[in-house]
């Protein structure tokens, strides 16, 4: 049976299902993968590389016109194909044997790419060490570089496989050539094997594929915390007329190169920096200075910001030995030229410095609770951990000031700073949250009073002492979140410093504005993220019971640092499921706010849903998000709903999330809201049915995702279940209309629920 295709034309599509072979008899046809191609010409048979799967393993395209001779197969019998059609079997040889060749080189290279990629990151960064250290600026830290190790395959392929097949082609072609056809049950095993080990060898590549992209996420990436924007930087800092700036531009020149050769790297975004690159180098030679030197300084408040620390620790009145201890740290913090130095005086250097910072933060605290008059200076050490101009930059400080006294947060909006939500906690109008060992304020001091360390007496006065409960706070959950939040662990120091600012400040400062517009965005996607289930009963107008939702959305709280990460602290307040999640970033981001909410609304899903279904969280015979995805990734490799593909990209997933299933989660969830819900596919079937179920889009963009056929099985099952509650709630509206009581609002808010 022959077929034609044009030029362009999809023959067979990765993860289709797999019914013939099709011998090329006209042309030449493209075997696509995630990172790669190779070529298939006249003679070859398309399908060899699947011959024990189900769905066809690549994409194959016509380069130009082809004309394909098909033959039926069926998964595991190539030998009756064989035995009906021996002249077949000179064919399938000679391309089975050229396909492995042509993947095992695809193997070689891409091991070769990822090696020489990661000793190129290293080496530069390297690089970039030097140059600071010779104009004694202190280097800046890349959070994806200071996570990156070699490449390490678990399930590498074994080193005789390449050997054995360049044998195995070595006996087989001069046979082949004398008309010397070998049995048909040889050939199958043969072609049997070369299948299994062509899978396995795709499935390491695809590992490679994906840590090979991280390694060009470190180059360059949207958030422009990359090795790029270190070089660029640095010239703005050193200057142009510095005799090393020539270094630094041939540097980053080289650079460029790495990056126009890493197919992983999104062409417009490459294109945008270049030009971005290039239009600075311009200015540079034009104005014979650095852009710090460039910009006017910022000198209306250096009288203000001058003496900053002898200010801040004046206010605190801590204790003498405590104050001159901090003044000491400070000053050698500052004469460090590498502030993120892991050598063991640098580490105890920084670890003493924030214990100390804590204890002036906790005096300065309780100063300010019977101050009404805080000067900016101590809001700055309040607000984002400032204690020296010289140790922030002077522009930086100036920026800080300008802000600190009307700082754009909005506690009625559900945004705190992190001394708002101090004060909060200290009025009573907010409960302390709980600690590293998930005990709140109540359970830690019944556990004092247990431990026989306070009595019974003083329990009760302590379970209303309001300093008790802020001090609680200050020494739990501010030190680890702030440290979390940061991000870089090994490195964290809570001081503002120069050294840790990646972007301008002005873009990175969360704002109360800018944390509900983001949030908006989620909620614009996953409209049920902060919904909670909740009954509703008011027997007097005949409602017995009802399960009704209601959204309470989370607290945000400020924290004081430069950082690069979110946390979901806690679900819920008490035991109250109607009561706010508590949330954290940093007040200025590094990392892209959008992504940053996403991930936490992630974080809260699977944590709200544990919460809810109790010891049952991964219980399948209760259906529920948790059980379903636990259940998804326990099992993946037995799943025949998945491309081998798939289950490659989850083997991969899993390492980098180290095999946490909640990181699993929270990382599809992230793609599931920023990608799949603008119409961009990116999970497997499976993946995207569970996110369907239980994190639904809103009506908004399941309109738009109507006409992909993705979608059309689940949004289908989606409108049916959704149109019987909508049913049960139009019969509800007749039942209360009858009523003199009108529709209360709980079950107005339902409804209005099931329309979105």
């Amino acid at each position: 049976m022959a077929k034609e295709f044009t030029s362009g034309a999809v023959i067979c599509q990765s993860g289709q299902p797999f019914q013939f072979l099709h011998m090329i008899v006209k042309g030449t046809v493209r075997a696509v993968y995630s990172d790669g191609e190779f070529f298939l010409d006249k003679g070859d048979i398309i399908g060899l590389c699947a011959l024990q799967h189900d769905s066809y393993v690549f994409t194959y395209i016509a380069v130009d016109d082809v004309t394909l001779a098909s033959f039926p197969y069926k998964t595991g019998k190539l030998s009756d194909l064989l035995s009906k059609k021996p002249d077949f079997t000179p064919l399938v040889v000679k391309s089975g044997l050229k396909q492995m060749r042509d993947v095992m080189e695809a193997y070689e290279l891409t091991k070769y790419d990822c090696d020489s990629l990661y000793r190129y990151l290293t080496d530069s960064y390297k690089e970039y060490c030097t140059f600071c250290e010779r104009y004694s600026i202190s280097p800046r830290l890349l959070p994806e570089l200071e996570n990156l190790s070699p490449l390490v395959l678990e399930e590498d392929i074994p080193a005789w496989l390449t050997d054995y097949y360049e044998n195995m082609a070595a006996i087989l072609t001069p046979a082949l050539s004398a008309s010397k056809v070998p049995t048909c049950h040889f050939v199958n095993g043969l072609l049997m094997k070369t299948s299994l080990d062509i899978s396995s060898i795709m499935s390491v590549c695809h590992i490679m594929y994906d840590y090979k992209a991280d390694l060009a996420r470190v180059l360059m990436n949207e958030n422009r915390l990359d090795l790029f924007d270190l070089y660029t930087s640095l010239l703005s800092r050193i200057g142009h007329g510095q005799e090393d700036s020539t270094a630094v531009i041939a540097a980053a020149g080289r650079m460029m190169l790495h990056l126009e050769s890493t197919g992983s790297i999104d062409r417009t975004l490459y294109e945008t920096r270049v030009r971005e690159y290039k239009e600075f180098l311009v200015a540079l030679e034009e104005n014979g200075t650095g852009a710090a030197e460039g910009k006017p300084e910022q000198t209306q408040n250096a009288d203000a910001i001058a003496g900053s620390l002898n200010a801040i620790l004046d206010y605190a009145r801590c204790e003498p030995e405590t104050a001159d201890a901090f003044r000491k740290q400070i000053t050698e913090y500052k004469q460090q030229i590498d502030k993120n130095a892991t050598d063991d005086a640098n580490r105890k250097l920084r670890l003493s410095l924030t214990k100390t910072f804590y204890q002036v933060y906790v005096s300065a605290f309780k100063e300010s609770l019977k101050d009404s008059g805080i000067p900016t200076v101590v809001k700055m050490f309040f607000l984002f951990g400032y204690v020296d101009e010289e140790l922030a930059g002077r522009e930086n400080a100036s920026y800080l000031y300008s802000i600190a006294e009307h700082f754009p947060s909005s506690p009625e909006n559900h945004v705190y700073t992190v001394y708002e939500w101090m004060k909060a906690i200290y009025e009573g109008r907010k409960e302390p949250s709980r600690n590293e060992f998930d005990a709140d304020y109540t359970a830690y001091i019944h556990e004092l009073k247990t431990t026989g360390k306070i009595t019974a007496q003083k329990e009760k006065e302590m379970a209303d002492d309001k300093s008790a409960k802020v001090l609680f706070e200050l020494e739990n959950m501010f030190p680890l979140v702030n440290k979390i939040t940061f991000g870089r662990l090994t490195t964290f120091c809570p001081v503002f410093s120069e050294h840790n600012v990646l972007k301008d400040l002005e873009k990175s400062l969360v704002t109360a504005e800018k944390a509900n517009a983001a949030l908006h965005e989620i909620r614009a996607l996953d409209f049920g993220a902060y919904y909670r289930e909740t009954f509703y009963s008011n027997p007097e107008i005949g409602i017995a019971k009802e399960t009704v939702n209601v959204e309470i959305l989370p607290d945000i709280i400020l924290m004081p640092n430069i950082g690069i990460r979110g946390v979901m602290w806690q679900e819920i307040e008490g035991k109250r499921r109607t009561t706010p999640a508590r949330v954290m970033t940093s007040v200025f981001q590094m990392e892209d706010l959008m992504s940053t909410i996403a991930r936490l609304t992630g974080e809260y899903r699977w944590e709200m849903c544990k919460r809810v279904q109790g010891a049952r969280w991964n219980d399948l015979s209760e259906p529920s998000l948790t059980s379903e995805y636990f259940d998804y990734i326990q099992f993946y490799k037995k799943n025949h709903e998945l491309t081998p593909e798939a289950k490659d990209k989850i083997k991969s997933a899993m390492q980098k999330a180290k095999n946490n299933y909640k990181e699993m989660f929270v990382r599809d969830y992230v793609t599931w809201v920023l990608y799949e819900g603008a119409g961009s596919p990116r999970m497997n079937k499976v993946a995207r049915n569970i996110l369907f179920t239980y994190c639904p889009f809103s009506k908004a963009v399941r309109e738009k995702l109507k006409a992909n056929p993705l979608y059309k099985e689940i949004l289908e099952r989606y409108d049916i279940k959704n149109s019987q509650k909508l049913h049960h709630m139009d019969n509800l509206y007749q039942k209360l209309n009858k009523g003199s009581a009108g529709i209360p609002d709980e079950i107005a808010t339902q409804r209005h629920f099931l329309e979105s």
